[in-house]
Protein backbone atom coordinates (compact mmCIF):
# COMPACT_ATOMS: atom_id res chain seq x y z
CA UNK A 1 0.00 0.00 0.00
CA UNK A 2 1.54 3.22 -0.75
CA UNK A 3 1.02 6.28 1.69
CA UNK A 4 0.75 9.61 -0.35
CA UNK A 5 1.61 12.75 2.42
CA UNK A 6 -1.43 15.30 2.52
CA UNK A 7 -0.98 18.65 0.41
CA UNK A 8 -0.43 20.44 3.42
CA UNK A 9 2.20 18.48 5.05
CA UNK A 10 5.48 20.33 4.16
CA UNK A 11 7.50 17.36 2.60
CA UNK A 12 11.11 17.50 2.77
CA UNK A 13 11.70 16.17 -0.73
CA UNK A 14 9.35 16.28 -3.61
CA UNK A 15 8.21 13.12 -4.80
CA UNK A 16 8.75 11.42 -1.52
CA UNK A 17 6.55 8.50 -0.62
CA UNK A 18 5.98 5.96 2.27
CA UNK A 19 4.95 2.36 1.24
CA UNK A 20 3.93 -0.10 3.74
CA UNK A 21 6.60 -3.28 4.36
CA UNK A 22 9.10 -1.00 2.06
CA UNK A 23 12.94 -1.03 3.19
CA UNK A 24 14.56 2.15 3.23
CA UNK A 25 17.95 3.54 3.38
CA UNK A 26 18.15 6.62 4.89
CA UNK A 27 21.27 9.31 5.89
CA UNK A 28 20.67 12.50 8.11
CA UNK A 29 23.26 14.65 8.97
CA UNK A 30 24.17 16.92 12.32
CA UNK A 31 23.44 20.42 12.02
CA UNK A 32 26.19 22.31 10.99
CA UNK A 33 27.94 18.68 10.52
CA UNK A 34 28.70 19.03 13.61
CA UNK A 35 30.75 15.94 15.45
CA UNK A 36 27.87 15.24 18.36
CA UNK A 37 27.72 11.54 18.16
CA UNK A 38 31.49 11.33 18.91
CA UNK A 39 30.02 11.08 22.62
CA UNK A 40 29.22 7.95 23.56
CA UNK A 41 26.55 8.52 25.29
CA UNK A 42 25.08 11.20 23.06
CA UNK A 43 25.50 8.38 20.05
CA UNK A 44 23.93 5.43 22.50
CA UNK A 45 20.78 8.10 22.58
CA UNK A 46 20.18 7.79 18.62
CA UNK A 47 20.32 4.02 18.97
CA UNK A 48 18.09 3.37 21.81
CA UNK A 49 15.64 5.92 20.16
CA UNK A 50 16.15 3.83 16.81
CA UNK A 51 15.07 0.38 18.71
CA UNK A 52 12.57 2.03 20.63
CA UNK A 53 10.94 2.66 16.70
CA UNK A 54 11.11 -0.69 16.33
CA UNK A 55 10.04 -1.70 19.37
CA UNK A 56 6.54 0.34 18.66
CA UNK A 57 6.26 -1.23 15.35
CA UNK A 58 7.00 1.51 12.88
CA UNK A 59 9.85 0.27 11.86
CA UNK A 60 12.15 -2.97 11.77
CA UNK A 61 15.94 -2.06 11.68
CA UNK A 62 18.46 -4.09 9.59
CA UNK A 63 21.23 -2.29 9.92
CA UNK A 64 22.64 1.51 11.04
CA UNK A 65 26.04 2.48 11.78
CA UNK A 66 26.04 6.46 13.90
CA UNK A 67 28.89 8.12 12.53
CA UNK A 68 30.36 11.55 14.23
CA UNK A 69 28.03 13.74 12.32
CA UNK A 70 25.72 11.94 10.63
CA UNK A 71 23.42 8.57 10.58
CA UNK A 72 22.80 5.58 7.82
CA UNK A 73 20.00 3.78 9.08
CA UNK A 74 18.29 0.72 6.99
CA UNK A 75 14.96 -0.37 7.94
CA UNK A 76 11.84 -1.94 6.85
CA UNK A 77 8.52 0.81 7.17
CA UNK A 78 5.95 -1.01 9.04
CA UNK A 79 2.24 -0.92 8.56
CA UNK A 80 0.84 2.63 7.58
CA UNK A 81 3.09 4.84 8.49
CA UNK A 82 4.80 8.14 6.70
CA UNK A 83 8.74 7.78 6.00
CA UNK A 84 8.79 11.48 7.05
CA UNK A 85 7.10 11.17 10.17
CA UNK A 86 8.59 8.50 11.33
CA UNK A 87 12.24 9.86 10.33
CA UNK A 88 10.85 13.42 11.98
CA UNK A 89 9.94 11.07 15.25
CA UNK A 90 13.78 9.47 15.53
CA UNK A 91 15.21 13.39 15.13
CA UNK A 92 12.69 15.12 17.18
CA UNK A 93 12.90 12.13 20.44
CA UNK A 94 17.16 12.43 20.44
CA UNK A 95 17.50 15.68 20.29
CA UNK A 96 14.55 16.16 23.22
CA UNK A 97 16.77 13.18 25.24
CA UNK A 98 19.77 14.93 24.37
CA UNK A 99 18.66 18.19 25.71
CA UNK A 100 19.90 20.65 22.49
CA UNK A 101 18.74 20.96 18.29
CA UNK A 102 21.43 18.13 17.03
CA UNK A 103 19.79 17.79 13.39
CA UNK A 104 19.69 19.41 10.11
CA UNK A 105 16.54 19.86 8.51
CA UNK A 106 15.77 17.06 5.88
CA UNK A 107 17.20 13.91 5.27
CA UNK A 108 18.57 11.93 1.99
CA UNK A 109 16.25 8.32 1.27
CA UNK A 110 16.50 5.61 -1.12
CA UNK A 111 13.99 3.44 -0.94
CA UNK A 112 15.84 -0.54 -1.96
CA UNK A 113 14.65 -1.84 -5.38
CA UNK A 114 13.47 -5.36 -5.45
CA UNK A 115 17.03 -6.22 -7.51
CA UNK A 116 19.32 -4.46 -5.31
CA UNK A 117 21.52 -7.03 -2.96
CA UNK A 118 20.22 -5.40 0.57
CA UNK A 119 23.42 -7.21 2.01
CA UNK A 120 25.57 -5.12 -0.08
CA UNK A 121 23.70 -2.26 0.88
CA UNK A 122 24.15 -3.69 5.00
CA UNK A 123 27.70 -3.45 3.93
CA UNK A 124 28.24 0.05 2.29
CA UNK A 125 26.45 1.11 5.50
CA UNK A 126 28.13 -1.10 7.90
CA UNK A 127 31.63 -0.03 6.42
CA UNK A 128 31.67 3.67 6.64
CA UNK A 129 33.72 3.90 9.73
CA UNK A 130 36.54 2.27 8.11
CA UNK A 131 36.07 4.68 4.86
CA UNK A 132 36.22 7.48 7.05
CA UNK A 133 39.23 6.08 8.67
CA UNK A 134 38.36 6.18 12.39
CA UNK A 135 38.77 2.31 12.74
CA UNK A 136 40.36 0.32 10.74
CA UNK A 137 38.06 -3.22 11.49
CA UNK A 138 34.55 -2.69 11.57
CA UNK A 139 34.53 -4.59 14.99
CA UNK A 140 36.44 -1.67 16.66
CA UNK A 141 33.68 0.70 16.60
CA UNK A 142 31.01 0.56 18.79
CA UNK A 143 27.93 2.31 17.17
CA UNK A 144 26.81 0.16 14.97
CA UNK A 145 24.84 -3.09 13.91
CA UNK A 146 22.99 -5.35 11.25
CA UNK A 147 21.12 -8.26 11.35
CA UNK A 148 23.46 -10.33 9.18
CA UNK A 149 26.74 -9.55 10.57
Amino acid sequence: MIIKPKPQQNNLRKGRYSQENQVYHITTTTLNRAPIFKDITKARVIINVLMKSDKLDKTSTLAFVIMPDHIYWLFQLNRSHLLSKVVQSIKSISAHQIGQSIWQSGFYDHAIRKDEDIQNVTRYIVANPIGAGIVTKIGNYPHWDAIWI
